[in-house]
């Protein structure tokens, strides 16, 4: 089964300027310059590691997350594709992300990671309201914003994603349009547009704003937001992604089409199917020190697991209903193993109640109301 599913490489670098207050990633304010070096080491310690579990496929999208991976060097940057190529059979084609904060791109450093092979950029904008800017955390400004995408382009890179949050504190239909106005204006390849959310583990979930937009609100943000995207020409693929034309996010399709991918880094998440069809999820140690000195004494780096029958559907539901296209019980079936039976009543008891529609091409798909309520639709399946 293993060989017909995508394989995609996502690696973790853990470190910021500062903690937003929003954040619940794995991220950690970053110390000397000395200790990114220690972790590349150990980074690459963990590719060769990694390699002999996928000796007979090959990586088809890599994703450099954070954290922010604009803090390392180029050359670093450089270095630590150039070994992933080494450890790993990566494809010529292979679709390359990095993200990057706007405030840590110093003048020729995005220059510097497309010449490292990184073919897809990821600019954390959040909001090109300054004083929203501020209330997040952030360590840029609008004008940041607008310079590092100039630079982007000059650099040659041709497909560019912002990332952008809505709901914020105070925030008015109005408001919120002007935010995706000034993305818009910049022509990007695709958006990230998503709701501020208040997670466990941060700031802004034991201390909230006093102002966030009521129910009602943000649901008016919604619609308004997307009328604007539509007739800019950007097509919603899933909740919360756009883009245009045959510009959607690969690496990120993987994961909500249940594909593979291994978790390299402090903290990463990896899901590998075995030829048998076997699942294993796997998990890094998240403290980056921790982490650093497991890889260098050669101790065991990760924590292991098989998923379970009883996991697999809500597995696959968690990331296929998230997607605009939805998805068939043949794929269902081929991706997990398990009979169209086994899902079969729950999807037919959200589509009676309008959270669901099937096609006369037998495509299953949240409809519009589903989409504004996706965590029942995913709970659905918990007992599946």
């Amino acid at each position: 089964m293993a060989s017909g599913i995508p394989l995609s490489a996502y690696v973790h670098l853990p470190w910021c300027v500062r903690k937003c207050p929003y954040c619940d990633f794995n991220s950690h304010t970053a110390g000397p310059p000395e200790q990114r070096d220690r972790y590349l080491d150990a980074l690459f310690t963990d590719f060769e590691r990694d390699a002999s579990r996928v000796t007979d496929r090959s990586i088809e999208t890599i994703f450099l997350g954070g954290g922010t991976p604009s803090l390392f060097l180029p050359g670093q940057i450089s270095a630590l594709l150039t070994r992933l190529r080494r450890s790993f059979d990566v494809l010529p084609d292979a679709e390359v992300t990095m993200e990057a904060n706007p405030g840590t791109l110093e003048h020729g450093r995005l220059a510097g990671y497309r010449e490292a092979g990184v073919n897809r950029l990821s600019l954390g904008a959040q909001s090109f309201n300054a004083e929203q800017l501020g209330r997040l955390g952030r360590i840029h400004g609008p004008d940041e914003i607008v310079t590092a995408f100039g630079e982007a382009r000059s650099a040659g890179f041709d497909n560019i994603n912002i990332d952008l949050m809505h709901a914020l504190p105070g925030q008015t239909v109005d408001a919120a349009l002007a935010d995706l106005d000034a993305a818009l204006e910049l022509e990007p390849e695709h958006v990230s547009h998503y709701q501020l959310t208040l997670e466990p583990n941060t700031v802004f979930f034991a201390r909230p704003p006093d102002d966030l937009p009521d129910e009602d609100a943000v649901f008016d943000i919604q619609v308004a937001s997307l009328e604007r995207l539509d007739s800019a020409g950007f097509r919603r693929y899933e909740v919360s992604a756009f883009a245009r034309e045959g510009r959607e996010c690969r690496h990120n399709l993987n994961y909500w089409r249940y594909g593979d991918y291994l978790g390299l880094g402090a903290g990463a998440h990896g899901k590998l199917t075995r030829g048998d069809g076997t699942v294993t999820r796997s998990e890094k140690p998240a403290n980056p020190l921790q982490y650093v000195d497991r890889m260098v004494s050669g101790a065991a780096p990760e924590t292991l697991r098989i998923v379970g029958d009883d996991e697999l559907a809500f597995e696959f539901m968690l990331n296929a209903l998230r997607l605009c296209d939805g998805f068939t019980l043949a794929e269902f079936e081929t991706t997990t193993g398990l009979p169209a039976s086994s899902v079969r009543a729950p999807l037919e008891s959200l589509a009676a109640r309008g959270l669901m529609s099937r096609g006369s091409d037998h495509i299953w798909k949240p409809t519009e109301r589903g989409f504004r309520f996706v965590n029942d639709l995913q709970s659905a399946f918990l007992t599946a």
